[in-house]
């Protein structure tokens, strides 16, 4: 069964446009809290910011309002939302998440985002993949721990202590995991056109 696309708007001031700008000012603003040590707001913000991803997308696709902008604006704040927030997280006094980690995901993301734009410019596919789903999730539970990690210093509680390095290293591992698998999908497109 195809999945049907909706038709592009040509009208970019809607509501999921509307949708993905307040979220892109809810990661600023999660940046900024985590620079003033704000826990509690931070988390708050994050966990709205992240958990409504889908909302701009699924209306958009709903009422026929889907647009250039939307599918460029929506990708970019998702992006923005967990490098932002990794970057400010590595630069936190005692923070569990290391510079090291916050620059691969950036890393990653430029990559896969080069990537998807050459291919689609050629007329491509370069779809979502369930690892890059899945890296999502985990690198969401990595803020968010962290985040609960540093509320609770300096007597962090001894699941907290065991959760953290599990969610940090499991997205740090799905973060490198994903981008050999969109390099590999590259490589085998090239490899097919050339024989």
């Amino acid at each position: 069964m195809t999945q049907s696309v909706s038709p592009l708007s040509t009208n970019p001031w809607n509501v999921p446009n509307a949708l993905s700008a307040v979220r892109l000012l809810m990661a600023i603003a999660v940046c900024a809290c985590i620079e003033t040590q704000s826990w509690t707001t931070a988390l708050i913000l994050f966990v709205v910011a992240a958990s409504t991803d889908w909302i701009d997308g699924w209306w958009a696709r709903k009422y026929q309002q889907v647009t250039k902008l939307g599918r460029i604006l929506d990708p970019f704040v998702d992006k923005v939302i967990i490098c932002g927030a990794m970057i400010a997280l590595a630069a936190a006094k005692d923070s569990p998440m290391a510079p090291w980690m916050a620059t691969l995901v950036v890393a990653r993301e430029l990559l896969v985002t080069s990537l998807r734009g050459m291919v689609e410019g050629q007329g491509g596919d370069f779809s979502a993949k369930q690892l890059g789903k899945w890296k999502m999730v985990l690198q969401c539970a990595a803020v968010i721990a962290t985040l609960l990690y540093l509320k609770a210093l300096p007597e962090v509680p001894d699941w907290l202590k065991a959760l953290v390095p599990i969610c940090i290293w499991g997205s740090i591992l799905l973060t490198v995991l994903s981008a050999i698998e969109y390099i590999l999908v590259i490589v085998r497109n090239k490899k097919s056109k050339t024989e």
